[in-house]
């Protein structure tokens, strides 16, 4: 049995100079299953993202990828939600990851924000913490001062190919999740393991 997700949220910084940062990861996700699924995003004025639909089967997943900056993802989550009444539990949010190395993808069920400013405003504006997680592993540039510059700048070549190819895989496991549900989801993600490329 699937689990039923009716929202697919993923995070990043609109704007063609943060397009190929780290702190898009999310973007890259669900743009990713976007193509896969031959979903096309448009710009929506009044959530202030760009939104799409997937519709096959049972599932109907409405898709946001919110266009205010990063700390302001929020809004868009919450507008939308708040329109098709969605609750948290059913919203899946797709992210970078800091504490997870490149290459690492994993789900989670609710919980804080660890720190990510996109996180913290979601959970601001829908006022749960319930909501499913993807967190997208970027690795961690070793020191907290050091983070703005890492999230905002771009990979090395040889880490971007790491989260791209664990990008593919964590997008399959959405279907995995939609179609046989969270165990196998997790059991599917959690056993992935990134291949070194010589």
């Amino acid at each position: 049995m699937g689990t039923s997700i009716k929202l697919l949220v993923g995070l990043g910084n609109p704007g063609p100079e943060y397009e190929k940062t780290r702190h898009n990861a999310g973007f890259w996700l669900v743009e990713d299953f976007c193509r896969r699924h031959g979903v096309t995003l448009s710009a929506d004025t009044k959530s202030k993202a760009l939104i799409g639909r997937y519709q096959q089967g049972a599932h109907d997943l409405r898709i946001v990828l919110p266009q205010n900056y990063m700390n302001r993802s929020g809004f868009s989550v919450a507008h939308i939600a708040n329109f098709y009444k969605i609750p948290p539990e059913s919203i899946l949010v797709a992210y970078d990851e800091l504490d997870l190395p490149p290459g690492v993808a994993k789900f989670k069920k609710g919980g804080g924000a660890g720190g990510h400013n996109g996180i913290k405003d979601i959970i601001a504006q829908i006022g749960s913490q319930d909501f499913l997680r993807l967190r997208i592993g970027i690795g961690h540039p070793g020191h907290k001062s050091k983070v703005t510059g890492f999230v905002l700048g771009k990979a090395p070549a040889t880490e971007q190919r790491l989260i791209d190819d664990c990008i593919d895989e964590a997008s399959r496991s959405i279907d995995t999740l939609m179609e046989q549900g969270w165990t196998d989801a997790l059991q599917r993600l959690h056993s992935y393991r990134p291949q070194q490329k010589g």
